[in-house]
């Protein structure tokens, strides 16, 4: 069993690129068969090897590692003595440097492996040009040249190939290839009802990588999009939906991508890390926010991390979130100034502060009791100083626990903050 996945590097990796890439790739570990990438480059003016390497770097990021990898432009000669062999047999004409193929005026049915029977007209197919005036193979011949030759068994597509494929059988009757099984994936709509674009969703892989997606969370979210793992089960590795996985189980109906729903999907294989693993990817993102620089203290960082782990959606979200550790001062909106600190708070925050930068050991329960007896000596609900507190030391109305903050934030900033706020 041997199946391919065959993007063009005429631009990057989009979504719907990758989802037709997992299904051939989960097909394939499910049945032990063979995952070929071919990379269909045969419109030499517009691939451009940054493409290439964005595809290649996109499918190695996302865990579909492929067995073989084949590229169109190294196989011209293969396309011209496959189109010469159909001249010879009078199967196939020349017009001007063109070859084009006689298409046979008779009715063309295909079963389709997610679909059922579909039957074409043969009246709407014209004859097919094979290689181009300017020595180039067109789409189909190629393709189908490509398929028989890696003895590809099943060819998993997106739907809007379906057209193409009567138009392919023609040619495998006419070269006397034997036939793969066809399946063609249903398409992915945006939520509006429409054609999935960039406004709802169809980016490049790579960009979702920029926005801070796991791939665990992408690969999870795109098995969602027009199959299932089973009931009630929506969170999955990779390596356990192969085990499930059946392409005659695909949905024939439109998936529907929901940027929400990814990013729930996404968090939640972000909770199920190793707080090792998950602070060694945000280590880069702290560096280019020049956050961390030269040496910095691990296990410091990994307690601050697994405070805000729980809040994750994507490793972007740890930088809004945390950001009020890594600056030296924090910037407060007006409508939150306005709710929590208009009142002069000098006299608690300076109590507090002073207590607190007594205090020998600086952690959460430390933080805590001394807070707790600040508000009773001063005759306030603990209540009231909690979100004043919070807003001064982060910028932030919400977020974890008051008294871990402190903790992660250090005795040294806690108390400055405070301090400096009713100067």
């Amino acid at each position: 069993m041997k199946v391919r996945f065959a993007p063009s590097p005429t631009g990057y990796l989009h979504i719907g690129g990758a989802r037709t890439a997992l299904f051939n790739w989960m097909y394939a570990k499910s049945q032990g068969g063979t995952f070929v990438l071919r990379i269909e480059d045969t419109d030499l003016e517009r691939s451009k090897k940054e493409y290439l390497d964005e595809i290649l770097e996109s499918m190695a990021w996302l865990g579909m590692t492929w067995d073989e990898l084949f590229l169109q432009s190294d196989r011209f000669d293969l396309y011209r003595e496959y189109a010469s062999k159909l001249l010879s047999e009078n199967k196939a004409y020349k017009d001007g440097e063109a070859i084009i193929l006689k298409i046979p005026p008779k009715e063309i049915k295909l079963y389709d492996l997610i679909r059922g029977e579909i039957v074409f007209d043969p009246e709407t197919i014209k004859d097919q040009v094979l290689m181009k005036s300017d020595g180039s193979p067109t789409y189909s011949f190629a393709c189908v040249v490509d398929d028989a030759l890696m003895e590809i068994t099943h060819v998993i597509r997106g739907e809007d190939h379906i057209s193409n494929t009567p138009k392919q059988m023609v040619i495998y009757d006419a070269l006397g290839f034997r036939l793969p099984k066809f399946a063609h994936l249903p398409l992915i709509m945006g939520e509006d009802g429409g054609r999935l674009s960039k406004r709802t969703g169809a980016v490049a892989v790579s960009d979702y990588r920029k926005m801070g997606f796991v791939p665990e969370g992408i690969v999870n979210y795109l098995m969602l999009l027009g199959w299932s793992p089973g009931p009630n089960q929506e969170i999955v590795s990779l390596e356990k939906a192969c085990q499930n996985f059946s392409i005659k189980k695909v949905n024939k109906t439109a998936a529907i991508f929901s940027m929400d729903k990814l990013r729930w999907v996404n968090a939640q294989h972000i909770k199920a890390m190793t707080l090792e693993r998950l602070t060694g990817l945000l280590i880069p993102l702290l560096k280019d926010k020049n956050y961390l620089a030269g040496e910095f203290d691990r296990k410091q960082l990994e307690n601050i991390v697994s405070l805000f782990k729980g809040r994750l959606s994507t490793l972007e979200d740890f930088l809004d979130w945390a950001d009020f550790i890594f600056i030296d001062k924090v910037s407060i909106r007006p409508e939150d100034q306005e709710k929590f600190l208009s009142r002069n708070l000098a006299r608690e925050f300076s109590l507090l502060s002073d207590r607190l930068n007594g205090l020998d050991f600086f952690t959460p329960e430390a933080a805590e009791k001394a807070f707790r007896d600040v508000a009773s000596e001063l005759g306030a609900k603990t209540s009231d100083l909690v979100h004043p507190v919070r807003v001064a030391l982060t910028g932030k109305s919400v977020g974890p626990g008051l008294f871990e903050t402190m903790s992660v934030l250090g005795k040294q900033k806690t108390v400055q903050r405070l301090k400096e706020m009713f100067l």
